[in-house]
């Protein structure tokens, strides 16, 4: 597609623009300078802000030039929910958020070569305003009976609980980051998901009413499965790009089990695959769904390009290891721990038995029903299958001293894992 607003509508990454004709036109003329901001409100950047990344990454390849702006300044503050008032984070809080996310942003963006990418932080800017400067060079731009129309602020306002007016500004500082990059940098497009829709288009009044300036918007939609869930959910849980905070394992199998309706969307979100791979994939869902082929490529190529190549490998080493006929013992003690940290099982020691072993992880109810796995051939450790009863767990059986996978079958796995003293 040699036409990269096209592009980006063929991989759903387009939910709203302020004007799409002007915007398209803009794109096709550029370069133009396109700005995406990330608050520290979390420690880590999440799988909502993956979606704002690949979105400005595919715009600097097309040849943009691309801000990334950490919000030093509207982290302070936080983007009102519309249900609750946020709790303040401390500057120190803020500032080692900011500097973890900022870390976390530049490995998805070029910050070298002809068209570099540009790390900004709203703070710069914004400390040195004193509180009557912002009242009178940018409160005076904005219509209370237009800010309370947003949907966050709405919502509060007809709550018990209200709105704090902390929370209330915080659609004039996102404005003011915008104006000051248009200023600064010529920055005309800003991108972001469609629930700042209200905030992003604040900006784009600013830079009219204060400099007669133009300047556009593009949102993406939010990502939700079949059922309407938001996507990075797991089991209540964020899936966050850190891998403290999410392991490498854990997200790589995140995307694997990605349902079969779902997966060509997200393989045009979040990869580079072209139109005939994609196709491809597409096909074999259709016809093997069984393979999960789609699903293992979007997992390696998603994976790849948060953790890298290596951390790829040991996730799908793992993978194999658990639920296939891979060598257990290729697994290194973080990846192990990782990939059994979840999973059933029990505590054991060198010198009980396999039966011993099946009924303290879950796997069998009693002794007698381990026997009868045993002698039906349906029971492995560490994906060799046992067939003497009488076999007991040696010290080579616990992986880096720690877990023997037990496996029933295909699909039960669990963790005996070795109890000290």
């Amino acid at each position: 597609m040699s036409d990269i607003f096209d592009e980006l509508q063929w991989r759903g990454l387009v939910a709203q623009t302020t004007d799409e004709t002007a915007l398209r036109k803009a794109l096709a003329d550029g370069p133009l300078t396109l700005y995406v901001g990330f608050d520290p409100t979390a420690p880590s950047l999440h799988f909502g802000n993956l979606v704002q990344l690949v979105l400005a990454r595919r715009l600097q390849q097309a040849g943009h030039r691309v801000l990334c702006l950490v919000g030093g300044s509207t982290g302070l503050i936080g983007d009102p929910k519309p249900d609750s008032e946020r709790v303040l984070r401390t500057k120190e809080q803020v500032a080692d958020a900011v500097a973890h996310i900022r870390a976390q942003a530049e490995s998805f963006l070029s910050f070298d070569g002809d068209n570099p990418a540009t790390m900004v932080n709203n703070l710069d800017w914004t400390q040195g305003i004193s509180a009557l400067d912002f009242l009178r060079d940018y409160g005076k731009h904005f219509r209370v009976n237009a800010m309370v129309k947003k949907d966050a602020v709405a919502a509060r306002l007809n709550s018990d609980q209200g709105i704090s007016y902390t929370e209330f500004s915080y659609q004039i500082l996102q404005a003011l980051d915008y104006l000051h990059l248009f200023r600064e940098f010529g920055c005309t497009l800003q991108t972001g998901a469609v629930d700042q829709w209200g905030n992003i288009l604040a900006g784009v009044d600013l830079i009219r009413s204060a400099d007669g300036g133009h300047a556009h918007v593009l949102t993406t939609p939010l990502l939700t499965d079949a059922s309407g869930r938001k996507y990075g959910k797991s089991e209540g849980n964020a899936i966050w790009l850190d891998p403290e905070m999410t392991s490498p394992y854990a997200f790589y199998q995140y995307w694997i089990n990605i349902d079969d309706s779902e997966v060509i969307k997200l393989l045009k979100v979040f990869t580079d695959l072209e139109y005939e791979a994609i196709a491809e994939l597409e096909q074999q869902v259709t016809d093997a769904p069984f393979r999960r082929e789609a699903q293992r490529t979007l997992a390696a190529e998603v994976t790849t390009l948060v953790h890298g190549a290596e951390a790829t490998r040991a996730a799908q080493d793992a993978s194999a290891a658990l639920f296939g006929k891979g060598d257990v013992h290729v697994l290194d003690a973080a990846t192990l721990k990782d990939a059994t940290g979840e999973l059933p099982g029990g505590a054991v020691a060198a010198g009980d038995t396999i039966v011993d072993a099946l009924v303290a992880v879950g796997v069998a109810d009693s002794r007698n029903a381990a026997r009868r796995l045993i002698k039906d051939g349906g029971v492995s450790v560490n994906n060799i299958k046992v067939t003497d009863p009488e076999q007991t767990l040696s010290d080579a059986d616990f992986l880096h001293g720690q877990t023997a996978l037990v496996k029933r079958g295909r699909k039960h796995l669990a963790a005996a894992r070795r109890r000290r003293g």
